[in-house]
């Protein structure tokens, strides 16, 4: 993304940081008018600002951009790149003979890689690791130490899965039995596909399908803690926040944003756009819909109509 620079353009940088932590040499960005000030008054060598700081005077270089966030985060990649790292298999991993490590392919301590996986181009699988038997996974992946991959699973390329995930686990599927009052599990051999540019947080749990597919759609960001369950289909760019629960079946849209802790009952469907907000829950088999609108409760209900009820509640409290 370019910037246009307002100021000295031969300043140095050398990393990025906050405005209340940054030094020389630090660029650092604010999103808003009302913190240009600070940024400006900061020990920061440059500043990326929005449209808002055009034609101002300043001490420092000031980097104009439309999305000053956005356009921080893409410099940030330059300023602190990834660290160099070994292609190669370490000592104590144990892959099996059929599998497939393509160039660049780095597996760390421990890890077990099984029978006919296949690890893409420049990815890495971090120390502890399992991969199951028939596993494929993408190029530039970046999988942290501790995560398993159960047998069958496929990644699409530069996924990355933080410490201690699970994807493609059984779902909670039973069956009982109206003679003995017993649970009997369920088949779960169905299948889990992550696509492309997914970013999966630490202890998360994915599950695989029960007949058919458990799918992640591509861009879709997933924080820590969140569990989805079995034949749930993932919509491309949706983020999910922290604990969060999937019942099985649901389909969640692209675009959707889920906040955290909440709930969504089996076959609930949330339509492209909708903003769930924290501790919000969808009632099993029920729809979502309203590109754009926030919902927030349980029952989720649009913002305005949830914030009505709670008046009318506090109304009747105070008449007792």
């Amino acid at each position: 993304m370019q910037a246009r620079v307002l100021g000295d353009e031969t300043v140095q940088l050398t990393g990025i940081s906050s405005v209340q932590s940054a030094g020389p040499g630090d660029l650092i960005f604010v999103d808003d008018e009302k913190n240009l000030r600070a940024a400006l008054e900061s020990k920061a060598s440059a500043v990326i600002v929005g449209d808002f700081a055009a034609g101002k005077t300043a001490s420092k270089p000031l980097l104009l951009s439309p999305q000053p966030r956005l356009a921080f985060a893409r410099a940030a990649q330059f300023l602190c790149p990834r660290p160099e790292r070994k292609p190669g298999v370490h000592p104590t991993a144990i892959v099996h003979p059929s599998a497939r490590l393509a160039d660049g392919a780095i597996v760390e301590e421990r890890v077990v890689i099984g029978e006919d996986a296949h690890i893409g181009e420049d990815t890495r699988i971090g120390a502890g690791s399992v991969i199951g038997a028939r596993v494929n996974i993408g190029r530039n992946c970046d999988l942290y130490p501790n995560v398993t991959v159960y047998p069958g699973v496929r990644l699409g390329d530069r996924v990355i899965v933080h410490a201690g995930a699970v994807l493609g686990s059984d779902g909670f599927g039973y069956v009982r039995d109206q003679a003995t009052g017993c649970y009997e599990k369920f088949p779960q051999i169905g299948q889990l596909e992550i696509q492309d540019d997914v970013e999966i947080g630490a202890n998360t749990t994915i599950d695989r399908g029960a007949l058919d597919v458990t799918r992640i759609g591509r861009g879709a960001k997933i924080d820590n803690l969140v569990h989805i369950g079995h034949n749930c289909q993932i919509g491309e760019d949706v983020v999910i926040a922290a604990q969060t629960g999937l019942s099985g079946s649901i389909t969640i849209e692209k675009n959707v944003v889920l906040g955290g802790q909440v709930g969504i009952g089996e076959h609930a469907r949330i339509e492209e756009g909708v903003m769930l907000g924290g501790q919000g829950g969808v009632l099993p088999n029920k729809v979502l819909r309203g590109k754009g609108i926030a919902f927030w409760g349980t029952p989720a209900k649009p913002v305005r109509e949830y914030l009505k009820g709670l008046a009318v509640l506090a109304r009747l409290a105070r008449k007792e």
